[in-house]
């Protein structure tokens, strides 16, 4: 598939990007791939045992890789999430003088984002887009062991434990998305919804050069809210990536209270693992602190919090019974103003909020 990205380029230039990894060729290295097909299998127990979502695709798979490996799988999950895109500025771009240039500038900007992404990802379940071409390279854990290795080695943190909270993490998301039988091919809509009303007229990049100026002059940052995806979406598209934030604040904040129950008593230093790993965030600085606002990762940050403080005042009003009422139908999903808003939701569910003292 080529058309409006250059593919070949974008991982030439994200591998590039990416760096020297020392730890790749550590004598530490060959114990990752051992340690984490046993962890993760330990961790799908646990979450199984914890949330009651036991996959119907079978165990989850583990995969070390470098980022190198990393980068190219998440090329390829792209290429089949974008494809809906895509094939709208196929078209004009491959009939264009200037289509060379044009796919070659689109495949050098994803690389570079991935690049730098590729070197602080340490685990990863979100290749949601499921084909029967090449099944096997679908459906799999990533963690990407130079990077684990680096940040064990730098702050002292004992490999057992913060390989098993690893692993806690991403087979949540994927007991998540394997386990609730509609959520993937919900979720998937919903990406493909936002794409389909994507508009290729240069008109709606105007507007949203214009918009992003208003926010600037007001004092607003602009990024805030979702990255650049937010400030170029048209009021149909942040209708739909309401609904995906507010979906994703529940599946961050549900998969990091699971991660905290199920490995409660196996991962003493957890809170040091969380404590670290927000400060490795927030410090960002520059052009890593941009990136980070461009890519949105920064508002992925407060889905995170803001899904637990959902998952908390849910469970406080009607207890675990009745945050499950989330998994049952899509209709019962919440908003992002629920997520924000827990009565609302506790209130459209059929419950009520315990009496004040």
């Amino acid at each position: 598939m080529t058309g409006a990205v250059d593919w070949s380029f974008a991982e030439w230039v994200a591998v590039r990007a990416a760096g020297r990894e020392p730890f790749a060729e550590s004598y530490h290295y060959d114990s990752l791939r051992p340690d984490f097909d046993r962890l993760t299998a330990r961790a799908e127990d646990l979450v199984a045992a914890e949330t009651g979502l036991r996959s119907l695709a079978g165990p989850a798979r583990a995969r070390v890789t470098d980022r190198a490996g990393w980068i190219r799988a998440n090329i390829s999950s792209f290429q089949r999430l974008l494809r809906p895109l895509l094939e709208k500025f196929d078209d004009r771009i491959t009939n264009s003088l200037a289509a060379p240039l044009t796919t070659r500038l689109a495949g050098a900007e994803l690389g570079m984002v991935l690049g730098w992404m590729s070197t602080r990802v340490l685990g990863q379940y979100d290749l949601l887009v499921i084909e029967e071409e090449n099944p096997h390279e679908q459906d799999v854990v990533y963690y990407v062991g130079p990077n684990v290795l680096a940040l064990e080695k730098q702050y002292a943190f004992p490999p057992e434990e913060f390989r098993l909270w690893l692993a806690l993490h991403e087979v949540t998301h994927r007991a998540q998305f394997t386990g609730v039988p509609w959520l993937r091919e919900h979720f998937i809509g919903l990406v493909h919804e936002t794409l389909g009303a994507v508009d290729p007229d240069p008109k709606r990049l105007l507007d949203a050069v214009n918009r992003l100026g208003d926010a600037i002059r007001q004092g607003r940052n602009p990024l805030a809210d979702g990255g650049i995806v937010n400030i170029f979406a048209s009021p149909e598209q942040r209708s739909v990536l309401d609904r995906v934030s507010g979906l994703m604040s529940l599946l961050e904040g549900h998969g990091d209270v699971t991660m905290d129950r199920a490995g409660e008593g196996l991962v003493p230093s957890a809170d040091r693992f969380g404590r670290v790993l927000r400060q490795r965030r927030e410090s960002a600085k520059g052009l890593t602190r941009l990136v980070q606002q461009l890519i949105g990762l920064e508002a992925k940050l407060s889905q995170y919090a803001q899904g637990e403080a959902f998952i908390a005042e849910v469970e406080r009003a009607g207890g675990p019974h009745l945050l499950a009422r989330a998994w049952e139908q899509a209709d019962n999903l919440p908003s992002l103003v629920e997520i924000r808003e827990p009565h609302r939701w506790i209130e459209r569910m059929g419950a009520a909020l315990p009496a004040a003292g």
